[in-house]
């Protein structure tokens, strides 16, 4: 199985950072073909053109949409790390799926019905958030952001959803829970290598 985690924090000393670092520790204890795209390393633009609304078929990707694509096309679990910030995944990793989820890479539309191109990929994804996971409970908003991002990102694209992991009130969480939680994160890598092996 190849693996591509896809890593959305500017900080090399966050606990995203840490927990990017425990997935990437545990494929490769298991031999697996892993590659990283950091980013707030690579050189990716996150704003979508007016051009690229406008591509048809025949009209060349951008490279750096292309490579990406590439990275995605040649997987086959995709591991998403990012933190929740303003209800949703930071700015750069939605222009990210803006520009390489496109039409006719990710998606398509025939007769007016739209169909996920990226069928048999899987996804796992690791989200921190700062509020306590009851008090996101009783908002509502772990609920409204597993249907905007499961369902309305990866299940409408054709990807499977085998995992989404919210890592809740690690703003204040001690230095032993979140010891805790990245021993949850590895554990949770166990059950999914196994599965995929």
């Amino acid at each position: 199985m190849k693996y591509l985690i896809i890593y959305a924090h500017p900080n090399a000393k966050s606990f995203n950072h840490a927990i990017k670092e425990k997935i990437e520790a545990a494929l490769k204890a298991s031999n697996a073909a892993v590659a990283v795209r950091d980013l707030y390393e690579i050189p990716f633009d996150p704003a979508l053109k007016a051009a690229e609304l406008e591509m048809v078929e025949g009209v060349p990707v951008p490279e750096d949409v292309k490579q990406e694509q590439e990275y995605i096309r040649s997987s086959d679990v995709l591991i998403f790390i990012y933190p929740i910030w303003w209800s949703d995944m930071p700015a750069i990793l939605k222009g990210y799926v803006d520009r390489v989820f496109s039409y006719g890479f990710a998606w398509s539309m025939e007769q007016n019905v739209f169909n996920g191109l990226l069928h048999g990929k899987k996804a796992v994804i690791v989200n921190t958030l700062a509020s306590g996971r009851d008090d996101l409970v009783n908002m509502g908003l772990l609920e409204c952001m597993s249907k905007t991002i499961d369902a309305g990102i990866f299940d409408f694209c054709g990807i499977q959803v085998i995992e989404h992991k919210y890592l809740c009130g690690v703003l204040d969480a001690t230095a032993e829970e979140r010891a805790r939680m990245l021993k949850e994160v590895e554990e949770m890598m166990g059950r999914i290598i196994g599965k995929q092996a």
